[in-house]
């Protein structure tokens, strides 16, 4: 399954969430049921690595952020099977660029959070070393509902004896 994380500039948000879930799949061994890359509605800081801020709180929690920011490519609609976007703005943003048949893919990450929750992940960029900390608990939690969520699909075909999509 081929998943792509998609934030404004591809340096906060998408990063973090691309590395945390990537982190989480391969401690349950599922790595290489997955390919996870990581966007950004806008090319601001198509080149470069994530903010260090982010990188930062990875790396305080062992998650390795090495992303390389991009700008969403409309061949990314195609490409992959689930679109995640951090927050709404994002999401209507994606839509109107996807062709009809993709728009169903896209979804917030927030809708693997609890039913209660904002339904945007907020964006620390402007502040200090505290937002991005709380960025990364919403992430965390957002990621391991996204992985359950993966894995009951994933195991469904194998248990009617057809091969995992």
């Amino acid at each position: 399954m081929r998943l792509l994380f998609v934030c404004s500039g591809n340096i906060c948000r998408s990063p973090l969430a691309e590395a945390l879930f990537v982190h989480a799949a391969r401690e349950a061994g599922l790595a290489d049921q997955f390919e996870v890359d990581s966007a950004g509605t806008h090319d601001f800081h198509a080149g470069e690595r994530a903010d260090p801020r982010t990188i930062q709180v990875g790396a305080r929690h062992g998650v390795d952020v090495t992303s390389i920011a991009r700008k969403v490519r409309g061949s990314d609609f195609d490409r992959f099977d689930l679109i995640l976007a951090m927050d709404r703005g994002h999401l209507r943003e994606l839509r109107s660029l996807a062709p009809g048949r993709d728009r169903d893919k896209i979804v917030l990450m927030r809708s693997y959070d609890a039913p209660d929750a904002d339904p945007d992940v907020a964006d620390p960029y402007y502040g200090g070393i505290e937002g991005f900390e709380r960025m990364y608990q919403v992430l965390l939690r957002c990621t391991a509902g996204l992985l359950a969520a993966l894995q009951t699909r994933l195991q469904q075909p194998a248990a009617q004896g057809a091969e995992p999509a």
